[in-house]
């Protein structure tokens, strides 16, 4: 059974536009398999052709002048798909030429470096291109090789292994965690490597490390820099890197109204569940893990980003005097609250929820996560909804409108 990612449906309607559709991640979550099923699609009636520039025979036709590759491009079919297209010198300036030039040639690239894809996206106008970023496999196409059925054991093993899509096909705990072992090695001897000085390593490794651990904490470059024994700035610019290399996420304060609330606030969280216990070397059971309720946060942020509409924003709120909200999501600026418990027996309505809607009447709606709870309440004339891990999403998203 194949799984359909989420986004093959916005990519499939791109295949009438001319411009040029771009798969951006990290390593190993499904790029090379969306373009194989787009270029399936495709040939129903078009002419097609595929290049994988990390195959030197593939990288070696695409290593002549700008004019070349043009020829090479336009004459390959009506629709072309790159893998790891960052390998291509002037990618830029030769899509645009495709693009304004007369063939309706449709080009798909996909790419893992993130610092070239930025450069390209930088010099590519808009409406000549489309960007769709891809994660590993949110929750429920987790759940699509099990029939869509929720089990408490199908989320266990989504909270330790991840969302990784080569994850499915390996039986045993050992497979699995030495494919994440791989999957994070690549990361830093292929994306990073190039990117800091050799002796740097180890200070990277200890810093993510530190993201790792304090996931859903908040955080700051000169808290993390005493610890790590480098600069504020160091911090500062590897963070950027592991924001742009789609490593992580960083989720800022929200704030407004209040003078006592944190302005300036964040917390990182890293792109999937088993990647970060691969950096802590932690694959214990969910049940018994003494970080559970830092898994269960990072569960709800990971489904809530990749579900993120470009009127949408993730955000959380915390006061000083310790009054915290897991996540402030905003659709149209409008403030929705979810909380999320690792386990609830009752539905109890945070106390941080009211302080909010006292000094933001405007709020949309509330939302408390938990393994196994569902109920509904009322405060302040808001609806606060007890929601379960494999349910919150469908719920919250039909509340949003």
């Amino acid at each position: 059974m194949e799984i359909t990612r989420e986004v093959y449906g916005k990519l499939k309607e791109e295949m009438g536009d001319k411009a040029v559709s771009i798969i951006a991640g990290p390593r190993q979550v499904g790029k090379t398999y969306l373009l194989n099923m787009l270029r399936r699609e495709a040939a129903a009636g078009r002419k097609s052709a595929y290049y994988n520039l990390e195959l030197p025979g593939d990288l070696r036709l695409f290593n002549g002048s700008d004019e070349q590759v043009y020829d090479r491009l336009i004459s390959s079919g009506d629709a072309v798909f790159i893998d790891e297209f960052h390998y291509m010198k002037n990618a830029s300036r030769i899509f645009k030429a495709v693009y304004d030039g007369p063939a309706p040639v449709k080009i798909y690239a996909s790419g893992s470096s993130a610092m070239e894809i930025h450069k390209h996206l930088r010099e590519s106008p808009a409406g000549r291109r489309w960007l769709t970023r891809l994660s590993p496999l949110t929750y429920a196409e987790f759940l699509q090789k099990r029939g869509g059925r929720h089990t408490p054991a199908a989320f266990r093993e989504y909270a330790v292994y991840g969302g990784f899509p080569g994850l499915l096909k390996l039986k045993g705990a050992d497979r699995k965690i030495a494919l994440l072992g791989e999957i994070y090695e690549t990361y830093i001897q292929k994306d990073i490597k190039s990117l800091i000085k050799e002796e740097n390593i180890r200070a990277l490794n200890s810093f993510l490390y530190l993201l790792a651990e304090n996931q859903g904490s908040l955080v700051s470059e000169h808290g993390l820099a005493r610890e790590v024994g480098l600069t504020a700035a160091t911090i500062n610019k590897y963070l950027s890197i592991l924001e742009k290399t789609y490593v992580c996420h960083t989720v800022f304060s929200y704030a407004k109204k209040l003078g006592n609330e944190l302005k300036k606030s964040k917390k990182v969280y890293l792109y999937d569940l088993g990647l970060r216990n691969a950096v802590l070397k932690d694959f214990s059971p969910y049940q018994t893990r003494q970080d559970k309720g830092a898994v269960a946060e990072t569960f709800v942020a990971l489904q809530l980003i990749a579900a993120l509409k470009p009127n949408m924003e993730l955000r959380f709120w915390r006061n000083k005097r310790g009054d915290e909200i897991d996540f402030v999501l905003l659709k149209d600026r409008k403030p929705f609250l979810i909380e999320v418990k690792s386990s609830l027996k009752k539905p109890e309505v945070p106390k941080a929820f009211s302080l909010f809607i006292n000094s933001y009447p405007e709020t949309a709606g509330c939302m408390v996560v938990s393994e196994g709870l569902s109920a509904r309440a009322e405060l302040h004339g808001k609806q606060v909804a007890f929601a379960t891990f494999q349910d919150f999403l469908p719920q919250l998203l039909a509340a949003l409108g």
